[in-house]
C-alpha cells in the first residue's frame, strides 16, 4: 500500500490495514521493549564518562572514541539491517540483536583494557543497529497505516525512558557498587526480553502475511536495486537530512559530553548535572506525545516543527555558550535541557517523510537510510568536540561551536529537499485515494 495513503488517511481502514487492537499493543510491545533495554545500554556511558576515563586512564578524545565507535558501527549498521528486516522480519533480526548488545554490555562490565571496552561498545553498537527499525516495522505490520506517526513517537517515548535507567538507576548503582557488578547487573534486562522475543514475539497478525518475495528479489542486484530506489525518494533523503539535523544535539549530551559539560564547564555537581539530564529524557517524553498527535493530525506540521526545533534549540545553544560569566544561570540551563527535549521527537519527523515515499517492501531500507543520518551527526559532533577539548585545554565554549556547523548544513538540504518531497508525496496521495476507491468490495 502506498505510503502516501499513510500521510492522508484518518478514517476508516484502508484496504490491506492490520486493525491493530490489544494483541498487536501486547506483541509491539515486546519489541519496544527490546528498544528500551537498547536505550539503556547505549546511554549507560553517558553517566559513566568520568569513570571510564579515570578506570582506563584517557583523555577526552580516547573518551569519545567510545561512543564514536559505537555510533560508526550503528550508522554503518543501518542499511544492511533494513535490508534484513525487509528479508527475514522483525523476530529474527531482534534475536540477533538482543544477543549482541547484551553480550556487548556483559563484556563493558568485565573489561580491564581500554581495547577490550572498545570492542564491547562495539558489539553492544551493533546489537542496537538492530532494534529501532524492527520496531517501526513492527508497528506497520500490526498497526493501522494512519496511526504510524503516533505508533513511532511512542515507540521513541518508550525508549527513550531507557535514559532515565542510566540517569536514575545505573547513576547511583555504579557511585554505590562500583562497575563491574553494576554493568553485569545490567546485563540482566538483555536476557529478560530475549526470552519475550523468543517466546511471544510475532511477525504480523495472522492473515496479513505479506506476499512472499519473488525469486529475483535475492543476490547483490537486488539489495543494489533497493538501495537506490529508496534512495532515489526525495522523502527518503529528506528525512535522512531531518534526522541528522534535529537528533545529534541530545544525542551528544545524553550519550558522553552532557555530565562533563555541566560538571567541568559549569560547576553543578553530579548530582545536579544527572537532573537536567533526567529533565532532558522527561522533556522528550512529553514533546513526543505532542509532536505524535499534532502531526498525526497535521502532516503539513511536520517541516515547520523540524525547522522550529532546530532554531530553538541553536538559540538556547548559543545563549549557553555566550553567556558573559564564567557560568550560564542555572534557570538558562533547565531551559537548555527542555529545549534538548525536543530534539528526539523532531528526528522522528524524518521517518514520517520517508513511510509515505516508499512501498512497505521497502520500508526497512528507507528507514536504515534515515536512520543513518542522525547518528552520523551525533558521531562527528562527538568526535569534534573530543579533539577541540584537548586542542584548546578542555574550553566547552569553542568545542560546542561544532554543533552550529552541523545544524547549518542540515538546514542547508531541508530547505532544498523539501519542495521535490512534498510534491512527490501529493502525487502518491492522489493515486492511493483513486485506488482505494476502486478496490472491489
Amino acid at each position: 500500500m502506498s505510503g502516501g495513503t499513510t500521510a492522508g488517511s484518518r478514517g476508516a481502514l484502508l484496504p490491506g490495514d492490520p486493525p491493530g487492537g490489544r494483541k498487536a499493543m501486547a506483541v509491539w510491545g515486546i519489541g519496544v521493549a527490546v528498544y528500551f533495554v537498547a536505550i539503556t545500554y547505549r546511554t549507560s556511558l553517558g553517566v559513566a564518562g568520568l569513570d571510564a576515563a579515570e578506570r582506563f586512564h584517557i583523555n577526552a578524545s580516547a573518551l569519545s572514541t567510545f561512543s564514536i565507535l559505537q555510533l560508526l558501527v550503528y550508522a554503518g549498521m543501518q542499511i544492511p539491517v533494513g535490508l534484513l528486516v525487509d528479508r527475514l522480519g522483525t523476530k529474527k533480526v531482534l534475536i540477533l540483536g538482543v544477543v549482541l548488545y547484551t553480550a556487548g554490555q556483559f563484556g563493558f562490565a568485565l573489561s580491564q583494557s581500554y581495547a577490550m571496552a572498545l570492542g564491547s561498545r562495539a558489539l553492544l553498537g551493533c546489537g542496537d543497529a538492530m532494534t529501532f527499525i524492527s520496531v517501526l516495522r513492527l508497528g506497520a505490520r500490526w498497526f493501522p497505516a494512519r496511526r504510524g506517526p503516533l505508533i513511532a513517537q511512542i515507540a521513541a517515548l518508550i525508549g527513550m525512558a531507557g535514559n532515565l535507567i542510566s540517569t536514575l538507576v545505573l547513576a547511583r548503582l555504579l557511585h554505590t557498587f562500583g562497575w563491574t557488578p553494576t554493568f553485569a547487573a545490567s546485563a540482566l534486562g538483555g536476557i529478560v526480553v530475549l526470552v519475550l522475543v523468543l517466546a511471544f514475539l510475532k511477525d504480523h497478525p495472522q492473515g496479513y502475511e505479506p506476499a512472499p518475495a519473488p525469486a529475483t528479489h535475492t543476490g547483490a542486484a537486488f539489495v543494489r536495486r533497493q538501495i537506490a530506489d529508496a534512495w532515489r525518494e526525495p522523502g527518503t533523503r529528506l528525512g535522512m537530512w531531518v534526522h541528522f539535523t534535529t537528533q545529534f544535539p541530545a544525542m551528544v549530551f545524553l550519550l558522553l559530553w552532557g555530565l562533563p559539560f555541566l560538571v567541568e564547564a559549569q560547576g553543578l555537581t553530579r548530582g545536579e548535572a544527572g537532573e537536567l539530564l533526567t529533565l532532558v529524557v522527561l522533556s522528550n517524553m512529553a514533546v513526543g506525545l505532542v509532536y505524535g498527535q499534532v502531526i498525526a493530525r497535521h502532516h503539513a506540521a511536520r517541516t515547520p516543527l523540524a525547522l522550529g526545533t532546530v532554531a530553538v534549540t541553536a538559540l538556547l545553544w548559543a545563549a549557553t555558550l555566550a553567556w558573559p560569566a564564567d557560568h550560564a544561570p542555572v534557570w538558562l540551563l533547565i531551559v537548555l535541557c527542555t529545549v534538548l527535549g525536543s530534539c528526539g521527537p523532531a528526528s522522528m519527523i524524518g521517518f514520517d517523510f520517508a513511510r509515505p515515499a516508499n512501498p512497505p517492501e521497502r520500508q526497512g531500507t528507507a528507514s536504515g537510510i534515515v536512520n543513518m543520518g542522525g547518528f552520523t551527526a551525533s558521531m562527528t559532533t562527538l568526535l569534534a568536540i573530543g579533539i577541540l577539548l584537548d586542542a584548546t585545554g578542555d574550553n566547552y565554549r569553542v568545542a560546542f561551536v561544532s554543533v552550529f556547523v552541523l545544524q547549518a548544513l542540515g538546514v542547508t538540504q531541508i530547505l532544498r529537499l523539501r519542495g521535490q518531497a512534498h510534491r512527490r508525496e501529493r502525487e502518491r496521495l492522489v493515486t492511493s485515494r483513486v485506488e482505494a476507491v476502486h478496490v472491489p468490495v
